[in-house]
Parts: structure tokens; sequence; C-alpha cells
């Protein structure tokens, strides 16, 4: 007997042996990959990465210190306008000066024309000597009024200066990097001692003790399922089993998509589905982009 024809013979044995088994095995309702919510954390300030503790596998507090860039430079503006500020201040406590000594020259003056106005009843002062006066006074007047002015407009120089120390406080305490939520650092960007701009990425961290299932069922099986249902999550325990895990739906697409490339065979692909989410609980054995499937039912 020749090859071909064993393998004649042997074929419908084989067949009906596939069959046989794979009747045994029960489809899962869905099928999708495991995702987490990642933040990517940027610097908001430009300069040197210094005291930067950051490498990935570490799991973070929200709040935590982590690094800081260089601040030196802004340390130097800020107190440059602080001494910018303090003469600025220095110009209002002389005008204020300015203005008491008008202000008692005005005292003379008034004195001066009181004592005129009583003389020239008895004819001992001319008009134009009190009219002098008056112009005195009135000149002394429109000093101070533009000693005020120029108090203003040395007020609104204080104001643009405490604005501009505000803005190099702000651009201090941002130049501190601080993590924003808990989770475990996936991705490491950059090493202490770079020069960083402002916004470029420093590290990528997610929290992992809950992942999210993204999976895709057809406008059929939509029906089967609600917002915050529990359903049965399968992982791969080995090449074997599975391992069943609960796990409750977290949201569900209001629009029909087309199946991504991972999912099933290309003529699956193509058909349009809606995509939900189910969240799970992690044990620390499940990994982002891990396949896993859900069963509506079997709780």
């Amino acid at each position: 007997m020749n090859k071909s024809t064993k393998y004649w013979i042997f074929l419908p044995l084989l067949l009906m042996a596939v069959n046989a088994g794979c009747s045994g095995n029960e489809k899962s309702d869905a099928y999708g990959q495991f995702e987490a919510t990642d933040v990517v954390v940027s610097s908001e300030a430009s300069g040197k990465l210094k005291q930067y503790n950051v490498e990935e596998g570490m799991r973070l507090r929200e709040g935590q210190y982590v690094g800081a860039v260089d601040t030196s430079q802004m340390v130097l503006r800020r107190e440059q306008l602080r001494a910018k500020m303090k003469a600025t201040y220095s110009r209002i406590d002389q005008l204020n000066a300015e203005a008491g000594v008008l202000r008692e020259q005005i005292a003379v003056a008034r004195k001066d024309l009181n004592r005129f106005i009583a003389m020239q009843k008895d004819s001992a002062a001319t008009p134009k000597q009190i009219d002098d006066v008056q112009g005195q006074i009135d000149v002394l007047q429109q000093k101070i009024r533009s000693t005020e002015v120029q108090k203003q407009s040395v007020r609104a120089e204080v104001k643009a200066t405490q604005a501009q120390i505000a803005e190099v406080e702000d651009q201090i305490s941002k130049a501190r990097i601080v993590n924003p939520v808990n989770g475990r650092v996936l991705v490491k960007y950059t090493e202490p001692g770079e020069v960083v701009r402002y916004g470029q990425s420093l590290y990528k961290i997610a929290n992992l003790d809950t992942l999210e299932l993204r999976a895709f069922v057809s406008g059929g099986q939509l029906s089967h399922f609600r917002l915050g249902d529990r359903v049965q999550v399968l992982v791969d325990e080995n090449s074997e089993e599975m391992n069943a895990l609960s796990g409750r739906i977290s949201w569900i697409s209001d629009e029909a998509e087309f199946t991504p490339k991972m999912i099933q065979t290309k003529e699956e692909r193509v058909t349009q589905v809606y995509a939900f989410k189910v969240r799970v609980p992690n044990d620390g054995s499940l990994k982002i982009g891990m396949p896993g499937e859900v069963n509506f039912n079997a709780q």
C-alpha cells in the first residue's frame, strides 16, 4: 500500500476525530483584549532633569514627588523681580515725601494769603500780592496732583512686577514632578541629567489593579446584557485550560464599527459590531494586551 492510499483511508477517521473534539467546546459570546487607562506624565518646565526617581515597573502613589527640573535660572529671575519691586516701592515712598513737602508749602502759602487778605482791608496789601500767593498755591496743588498720577503709574508697575513674580513662582512649582495617579510605571522615556523641554513626555503610568477587557458583539447580542451586568471572563490558564474571572460591564458603545484586525478571521473583521468594556479586578495575572473571552450568562 503506497503513502497516497494510506492518506485517503485515514483522512475520514481524522476528520471524525476533529469534529468530535470541537463539538465539546462551547464558544464564548465575545472576544477581545485587556487594556488599561494610562497617563503620560509630561514636563511642565524646560531645563535639566535632576532628582528623577522613576523606573519601569515601579509602583507610585498619587501625589508622590518623583523629581524636578533645574530651577536655578527661574530662582535668579524671581530675585531680580523682587529687587525691582523693592526699588519701585521706594519710588512710591519718595513721591509720598515730595507730596508731604508740597502740602507743607501750601499750608504756609495759605497763611500768607489770609494775611494779605486781612491787610488789603487796611490797604496794606495789593491785589497783585494776593493773586501771586493764590497762583503759588495753585501751582503747588498741581504738583501734588502730578505726584498722585505718578504714584498710580508706579502702583501699576508694582502690580505688573507682582504678576511676573507669581508667574515665575508658578513655573518653579511646576518644575517639581509630582505623580498624578496611583499605578505602575509602564514606560520610562527620559533619564536624570537630560535636558527636557516643556511638554516632553517623561514616563507612562497606569493603574493595573483593575483592567478592562474591550470586546465586540453583533447588534443581535446587545439585548443579552446591560450596563453594570456581571459577566464571566475567561483567560488562558495554560495551553489547555481557561481561568474564569468575574467582571462587570462598564461601557457600551452607541455606534457600530468594524471589528479590529486582531479579532478572528478576515470575514469577521469586515462585519460591523458594537464595542463594550468589562471591568475586571486584577490579581496580578492580567496583562495589557492579553486576550480574553466573555460569557454573558455563565455566572
